[in-house]
């Protein structure tokens, strides 16, 4: 316990989160002389320490509201909802403690309208530093708290009662509140009013790749009567790489034929390092069991598994939906992904890369890859089921089906 206690007090965003506690404070006392208001002290302790959860709690809030709904804007919208009562009750309690003087938060809508409008902000600017982590600039709930830090310091100033701070207030309010809740909204309408034609792209993981996986391909392909489906699995993620690099999180062991990742001494207790898992089939064998998978429907003509490691590696994922773009110009491109966290990283990636039509599945029937890396079998095709397994026992070379795969450090191949 003690441990853990210390973990977090000397993690980067514990004491990013003391910064801002320091910054916020500032902002409010310097203008006002307030130095010795113990609400201001209390308010400001209190979000210094506490900000790292509450940048998570957001965090998780969009993430179940999306997994329940497979709708962009809905996650965004029950974002906004929670930190606009957060909001609410800071702003009522800086008024009990005279620090914000009514009179001069009236122009801004007083204690409702300044919480809108900051809410707005911060929805808006935390918007655009998950956009970068969704490129692997920075780690999700870190972003979060820079875009936190930024909008306390504009709200405080325009406070104070600043022509043009109040006029740039207002303007990044309804401006990017507005625009974020409307690119949502824009998206789910393409996700629902979508042609009929064209074709599909897959990201993910995909590790491994199941019977779900297959099935919502199907689905698509039937659905909105597409050419074809291209499929792409990440490599090492970016984020995984710069981790290791700063030896914040390590390989603890191979087991099974996955790399089992582990975070180390310095890793930043709040950081989410694997959101999608922190155990890994090596990229060849994600690649080989897509194939299998796919010949097992006999549609190897229809959908087409990408290996592109290089582009993957130096653009992601944003490389990889260019890509399928340059070789399908003027065609309907369709973005497929599920519900759960991994699949709406890949729907923001469609959203980010142009006009795509995604197209939204809700995590509801149980098949789950976590389950299928932890031992369950029937969840995927047969074959992989069977390569699995012989993952288990580490076979360098076995046969199955008349087709002879060779193993060494996880990766498969066909011998």
């Amino acid at each position: 316990m003690k441990k853990t206690l210390l973990n977090y007090i000397n993690s980067p965003s514990t004491q990013y989160g003391y910064f801002i506690g320091f910054i916020m404070f500032l902002s409010y006392a310097y203008p006002r002389q307030a130095f010795c208001n113990i609400t201001l002290i209390s308010i400001c302790t209190f979000i210094g320490f506490a900000i790292p959860f509450y940048s998570k709690f957001s965090n998780k809030i969009e993430e179940f509201t999306n997994l329940k709904s497979g709708y962009v804007s809905a996650g965004r919208a029950a974002r906004y909802l929670v930190q606009l009562i957060f909001n609410l009750f800071i702003f009522i309690l800086l008024v009990k403690a005279n620090i914000l003087d009514t009179f001069k938060i009236e122009s801004l809508g007083g204690v409702l309208g300044i919480s809108l409008l900051t809410t707005g902000v911060s929805l808006g600017i935390q918007s655009l530093m998950l956009m970068l982590s969704n490129r692997e600039i920075g780690d999700r709930n870190r972003n979060v708290l820079i875009g936190l830090s930024f909008n306390i310091i504009i709200t405080a100033l325009a406070t104070l009662g600043f022509v043009w701070i109040k006029d740039l207030f207002y303007f990044l309010g309804i401006f990017l509140g507005f625009f974020i809740i409307t690119l949502g909204v824009i998206s789910d309408l393409r996700s629902i009013f979508s042609p009929k034609s064209g074709v599909g792209i897959y990201i993910g993981t995909f590790n491994p790749f199941h019977k779900t996986h297959l099935k919502i391909i199907l689905d698509v392909m039937e659905k909105r009567k597409l050419e074809k489906v291209y499929l792409h699995c990440t490599d090492i993620p970016k984020l995984h790489l710069k981790a290791l690099e700063k030896n914040e999180i390590k390989i603890e062991a191979r087991v099974n034929g996955m790399r089992v990742y582990k975070k180390s001494k310095t890793a930043d207790v709040n950081a989410n390092y694997f959101p999608t898992g922190n155990q890994f089939f090596e990229y060849d064998t994600r690649v080989l069991f897509m194939k299998e998978a796919i010949k097992s429907v006999n549609l190897e003509n229809k959908i087409v598994v990408l290996s592109e490691p290089e582009i993957y590696r130096k653009n992601g994922f944003y490389g990889i939906v260019n890509f399928v773009k340059k070789i399908n110009p003027k065609v309907s491109l369709h973005g497929i992904h599920g519900s759960d966290l991994g699949g709406m990283l890949c729907r923001n990636i469609y959203d980010e890369s142009g006009w795509i039509y995604p197209y939204s599945v809700r995590r509801i029937d149980g098949v789950s890859a976590t389950l299928i890396r932890q031992g369950t079998t029937g969840m995927t095709v047969s074959i992989i089921d069977k390569i699995i397994y012989f993952l288990t026992i580490n076979s360098e070379r076995f046969e199955i089906d008349g087709k002879i795969f060779i193993q060494k450090e996880g990766v498969v191949k066909y011998a």
